[in-house]
């Protein structure tokens, strides 16, 4: 194995086991075994995992997670995915059960309180940029597209198991027209209405990327606002605050106080722990479909 070949895929846990769960629970099938514990999620997620592994085919792996629900963009901006619902009963007791199972077959999980599992990726990946191990990241979550690098890629999640889009800068180019450091300005410009800050009020993807793509930056386009329409000069002027705290939140942080020991990260197939596991919980779908 040399390390030109050497590949890290890094997991946004948190988007595998919402999609997972989600996935099933529209029609109740929650998957309840021996113990009354809802295994649906859990299971799902690991299906992903294991799909993902197949297709990357990566020399090491690693599991990044959120550590409850509050940030330092929480700190910057109340507002920070205020209005998000809590997960559904049937999913509380699984955010750590994945971690658990995941654990038995051989992967590792980590995690910063105070931070979101984004902000790990983020800090793994521009870790791993000069160790000659590329990376891979797999979410569902497009926010993470400002990380395509030369040496990391974003794999997005589609429907159904092992359905990706997936962005090297190419790809990303020639989807967007920008460099994926512009995406953060794209996004502090039009908002997230699911993480719950606005960007500019009036302006939309398709207008703040035809900005972005015009004037480079968002101090570029505030140094000849002069020669926007009347419009979104006086969008952008009412809102210069809100749009300053949106490029701050929507930036990913990559310098998280996160350790991990690369080492332990080598993916050597199924550990002989996890069928004690699978069987402890009774994961009968993970079985048929991981342990055959």
């Amino acid at each position: 194995m040399t390390n030109q070949k050497e590949n890290l895929l890094v997991v946004d846990g948190m988007a595998l086991l919402f999609r997972a769960f989600f996935a099933t629970a529209v029609s109740k099938q929650f998957m309840v075994n021996q113990h009354g514990v809802p295994t649906n999620g859990v299971q799902g997620f690991m299906k992903h995992l294991f799909a993902a592994v197949e297709q990357n085919n990566p020399t090491h792996t690693l599991i990044c997670w959120d550590m409850g629900s509050k940030t330092f963009r929480n700190e910057l901006y109340n507002g920070y995915k205020a209005d998000r619902k809590a997960p559904p009963e049937e999913m509380r007791p699984q955010f750590d059960l994945a971690k658990e199972v995941a654990a038995s077959f051989g992967f590792v999980n980590v995690g910063v309180p105070g931070f979101e599992a984004d902000d790990c990726i983020g800090t793994v990946t521009v870790q791993m940029a000069n160790t000659g191990i590329s990376t891979t990241v797999l979410s569902g979550d497009k926010d993470l597209l400002q990380l395509v690098a030369p040496t990391n890629d974003v794999w997005i999640l589609q429907k159904g198991y092992g359905n990706y889009k997936q962005y090297n800068e190419l790809a990303f180019a020639e989807e967007w027209g920008i460099t994926p450091t512009q995406f953060i300005d794209v996004k502090a410009l039009m908002g997230d209405t699911s993480d719950g800050y606005p960007g500019v009020r009036g302006i939309g993807e398709k207008t703040a990327l035809k900005l972005i793509q015009e004037y480079e930056t968002i101090d570029g386009i505030l140094a000849h606002i002069d020669q926007l329409k009347p419009g979104q000069q006086t969008k952008l002027k009412e809102d210069l605050e809100m749009l300053r705290l949106s490029r701050q939140l929507a930036e990913i942080h990559t310098s998280v106080p996160l350790e991990f020991d690369i080492g332990a990260c080598v993916y050597q197939g199924i550990h002989e722990d996890a069928i004690d596991v699978v069987e402890r919980y009774g994961l009968k779908t993970l079985r048929r479909d991981i342990l055959l």
